[in-house]
Formats: C-alpha cells, sequence, structure tokens
C-alpha cells in the first residue's frame, strides 16, 4: 500500500524549495539570527490553514499524538534545534516587514520558470483589498483625543472606504499580479487602510519587471502621475473612469 504525506506537510516540504531573498549583509546590533526566515514560513503556513493566531496555539496543536502533528513539528528543527516560545513570537511579529520583499522575489523565479507570458500579452493587474483589524476599533473622536479604550486596539490600523463593506477599520493590502493563464503576485505590500491606491500605485509599478506593457486597474489607478510613469516605461495603463 502506498502511503502518501498529509497535504499540510507536502506545503511544508514546498516552502522549503521556495528561492527566499538573501539576508541583509550586515545585521543590526542584538542577538544573533539562529533561525532562518524560511522556517518561520513555514510556521506562519500551518497557522493560515489550521486557523491559528496565537504561538502558543501553534505549539498546543503540535504536541497532538497524532503522525500529522508529528511530521510538523519534525519540519520545524533547524540544526537539531526547536526554537523557543519567545523566539516564535518575535520572529512571527517580524514576518510582514519581510514578507513583501519575500513575494516578489517568488513572483520573480516562477515568472522566470513558469513563462505565463510566452504565448498572452504581457499584462498585470493592480488592486488593492480592505482587511479589519483584529480586537476593537478606534474611533476618530478617541484617536484625536490620543486615547486608546481598549489594549486590544490595533493602533498601527486607519479606517479605509469599501465600496461593497463601507468603513472598516484595518489595514489595506495591494496587489500587482500577472494576467496569463497563470496569476502570479509580483508585488505586494500592506498599509493602514487610508492608504490611497494611486499613490501606492506608483510605488508598486516601480517594482515590476521590464518586460510588462499592460497595467490594468480601476478607476482609483487613473491618476496622471501613474500614466507618465508608465509612459517612461514604455507600458500602456488602462482604467477605468
Amino acid at each position: 500500500m502506498i502511503t502518501y504525506p498529509a497535504p499540510l506537510v507536502t506545503m511544508l516540504e514546498l516552502v522549503d524549495q521556495l528561492p527566499l531573498s538573501a539576508p541583509p549583509s550586515t545585521r543590526s546590533p542584538g542577538r544573533p539570527v539562529v533561525y532562518s526566515d524560511g522556517l518561520f514560513l513555514k510556521a506562519l503556513v500551518i497557522m493560515i490553514v489550521r486557523r491559528l493566531s496565537k504561538v502558543h496555539e501553534l505549539l498546543s496543536v503540535l504536541e497532538q499524538p497524532t503522525q500529522e502533528m508529528h511530521q510538523l513539528k519534525q519540519k520545524l528543527y533547524e540544526k537539531g534545534r526547536f526554537p523557543s516560545r519567545r523566539t516564535w513570537e518575535r520572529r512571527l511579529e517580524q514576518i510582514p516587514d519581510t514578507l513583501p520583499e519575500q513575494i516578489a522575489c517568488l513572483g520573480q523565479h516562477l515568472l522566470s520558470k513558469l513563462k505565463p507570458w510566452a504565448h498572452t500579452g504581457r499584462a498585470v493587474a493592480i488592486d488593492s483589498t480592505l482587511l479589519r483589524a483584529k480586537g476593537g476599533v478606534w474611533h476618530k473622536k478617541d484617536r484625536e483625543k490620543g486615547l486608546v479604550p481598549h489594549t486590544s486596539i490595533d493602533t498601527d490600523a486607519h479606517w479605509g472606504k469599501s465600496n461593497w463593506h463601507g468603513w472598516i477599520y484595518g489595514w489595506k493590502l495591494h496587489v500587482v499580479l500577472t494576467v496569463a493563464d497563470v496569476w502570479l503576485p509580483l508585488v505586494a505590500e500592506l498599509t493602514p487602510a487610508n492608504q490611497y491606491d494611486g499613490e501606492m500605485g506608483l510605488w508598486l509599478l516601480e517594482a515590476l519587471p521590464e518586460e510588462v506593457r499592460f497595467v490594468l486597474g480601476d478607476r482609483h489607478y487613473n491618476t496622471e502621475e501613474l500614466r507618465d510613469l508608465c509612459q517612461q516605461a514604455d507600458c500602456a495603463l488602462v482604467t477605468s473612469q
């Protein structure tokens, strides 16, 4: 009888094959980095799939006496060592700072391997979506007074308006994808929800591959600055009015 690894175990094996951006040549003062970024990306995959929001939940799940959990925990060892709970918390908190760079690195790698534009126009789509912050919301009257009524409030988040859901307190995810048979993320960034799409689009488009010839977006990207940037890059900006 042929046995196959659990899907989550297979996902971690795929993470091991991902190209990661090189670490900085000089590190900031403080404790030395013992574990690689890839180790914590694997932990993040487990937390997303199993819908875990806290490190102690991750560690508790990994201690379950099942073959799958045993295999998953073995994937989280590096050089025979397993990170402490504090190390998990500290490094997982740092992932948002490096994840956009890792997404761009992965997108460029897959672009060279899969060649999605081989038989189609070299187009990308740019868009954003609002994400609700966890915890409570920081109302305008309290923000203006500098009063945080509850410790669960994410004070780095902000208010943004969605055409579908109205006002949302949280964050905005900006993404640029290939438009082809395979949709690949090429650039991604997370900002407070009040970040204007047109302004963020300038940063996103500057990071795109040179071979892009068409940029597709909604009316929020229909700005003179973006049109000028696309013209300089020899590509066409196609947006709604």
